[in-house]
């Protein structure tokens, strides 16, 4: 039967490649600007920077567990560059641009970066090979996660259209870095009508608009006044909310110099106590090492121990009076505060007009001319793949149907089987535990004929640990059951009660009586009738 269920698995997860390959087939044409699958080795359309600070070394590889090839950092606690020269820098006009990428953290990631860099022209005379953390880029996208950092990055490198300066604009609150060590993929689908949603498997897990003040910081669109940097806080300026009370006075019977804590002179020493005995003493098991000199160590002395008389004891030594909290206490007086009548206000500068204030209807995202990495990671295993520019969202979907999903369903079901494996383990340590157990219970002197019984019972559940609950139920029922006939028959028995001689005569006799007709309300109810 489980071969079967595997054959299945193993039909439909062709299915679904197929299924994926066909859209890929239909859509990758039509909506495909870039797109490197890395199914060949990427020294032939990536270059690798010859910066010295870059000294981790690329790897062509393939993912753990696939069949399929990427891009793989190599080496823990190193800085890469590498990057990608478009044959046509991407323009961000009125249509929608779709980045997305796939990274696998395949040994985690505690710190470092699994990001990209889509980088903007560069100046004249720039080469690839001279890709460092300076080549500008237009946005930055993907996985960051070191100490208190753990967010997927979208960065816009946006150039402001009145000082001509680029300013970095963040994202707020992007969502977390994916905790596991499976493939992700991520999604930045910017639209013309300035949305941007950040997905990650699929998912959108993040919308904002680009002229929003609360979805970047700063805001694309700066502020339309600004504080004065030359108005200054008048002399004057009151801005102490509460002040002390100027009428106040001390009373009369305050006494600052009051200690906190006095001697409780209430307090006894505990019966028991070893006045003549010290806390601790010499080490009788103590031996003075055969080599020490006495010149040059000095007089040895045994090391001290806790004294074993006080173990037993309320303490050792000479016993002191406690200390208790002072109830006369009450500390330096000071007036008690009230509200300072020339209160005036925090301070703040007057507001003038932002000189650098512009408006604006969509943001100049700058062409995308090349795609690099450039990180600093404390790991290795991180693998790139099927980094991809598109111009339409189907596109995008269909690759990750094709590329990625089968990947994450394999990694998924073998996460799934790990942890069953692991809790069956957890299982198998309850299970024990229980049947270690119930054979003390078989050995109870109150069960006396049924003893054989419950062993087979055991000896059955340790077989088909399976069905090893049903078992136990049945296990409790016959073992209960004489423990509930012995509590039947003593509550019987202290039901029985002596009826004493009758004034005319009559014999003594036992009679049962039941707890409820010996109650006041019954006998009450005789005497009435």
């Amino acid at each position: 039967m489980d071969e079967c269920k595997r054959k299945m698995c193993c039909l439909q997860l062709f299915g679904l490649v197929l299924i994926g390959c066909f859209a890929f087939g239909i859509y990758a044409s039509s909506g495909t600007i870039f797109y490197d699958s890395f199914d060949e080795s990427f020294e032939k359309n990536w270059i690798v920077s010859e910066n010295e600070d870059y000294s981790g070394v690329w790897n062509h590889s393939k993912s753990e567990g696939h069949d399929d090839y990427g891009l793989l950092v190599t080496q823990k606690a190193r800085k890469y560059a590498i990057v990608k020269e478009l044959d046509t820098p991407v323009e961000f006009n009125d249509g929608t641009v779709v980045l997305q990428f796939e990274t696998r953290l395949q040994n985690g990631l505690l710190c470092g970066g699994a990001y990209l860099k889509y980088l903007r022209p560069q100046e004249a005379g720039w080469t690839p090979k001279q890709f460092d953390n300076k080549s500008p880029y237009s946005i930055m996208f993907g996985p960051d996660r070191c100490g208190g950092t753990d967010k997927i990055h979208f960065i816009i490198n946006h150039k402001n259209p009145k000082t001509g300066k680029h300013v970095e604009h963040h994202l707020n609150s992007p969502p977390p870095v994916p905790g596991d060590k499976m493939t992700h993929v991520y999604t930045a689908i910017i639209k013309p009508d300035n949305e941007i949603s950040i997905l990650i498997d699929g998912e959108e897990k993040k919308k904002a608009n680009f002229l929003s003040s609360e979805d970047f910081e700063p805001s694309l669109i700066p502020p339309k006044t600004i504080p004065d940097p030359d108005d200054k806080r008048p002399e004057d300026w009151d801005d102490i909310k509460n002040i002390p009370d100027p009428d106040a006075r001390k009373p009369d019977d305050w006494d600052e110099d009051a200690p906190i804590e006095i001697l409780d002179e209430e307090a006894e020493k505990p019966e028991g106590w070893l006045d003549d005995e010290p806390d601790e003493i010499d080490d009788p098991e103590a031996v003075k090492p055969e080599d020490w000199d006495e010149e040059e160590d000095g007089e040895w002395e045994a090391p001290k121990i806790d004294n074993p008389k006080c173990e037993d004891a309320p303490g050792c030594g000479e016993w002191k009076r406690p200390f208790k909290k002072n109830p006369e206490y009450k500390g330096k007086w000071h007036a008690p505060l009230i509200d300072n009548p020339n209160y005036m206000g925090i301070w703040k500068p007057r507001e003038i007009p932002n000189v650098d204030y512009f408006e604006l209807d969509k943001p100049d995202l700058e062409p995308v001319a090349a795609i690099g990495i450039e990180i600093w990671t404390m790991q290795d295993g991180i693998l790139f793949d099927n980094i991809l520019i598109a111009s339409d969202e189907n596109t995008a979907a269909s690759i990750r149907d094709a590329t990625w999903k089968p990947k994450f369903l394999v990694e998924k079901q073998k996460q799934r089987e790990e942890e069953q494996a692991a809790n069956n383990d957890g299982l198998k340590g309850i299970q024990k535990s229980v049947f270690d157990a119930l054979y003390k219970i078989a050995d109870l002197p109150i069960l006396g004929g049924h003893k054989m019984k419950v062993m087979e019972f055991i000896e059955e559940a340790e077989k088909k640990p399976n069905i090893v609950v049903g078992i136990i139920l049945s296990l409790a029922v016959v073992i209960f059951s004489p423990l509930l006939k012995i509590y039947l028959a003593s509550k019987k028995k202290r039901g029985k009660v002596d009826v004493a001689p009758k004034k005319d005569g009559v014999k003594n006799s036992t009679t049962e009586v039941s707890e409820d007709a010996t109650s006041p309300r019954r006998r009450n109810t005789r005497r009435d009738n």
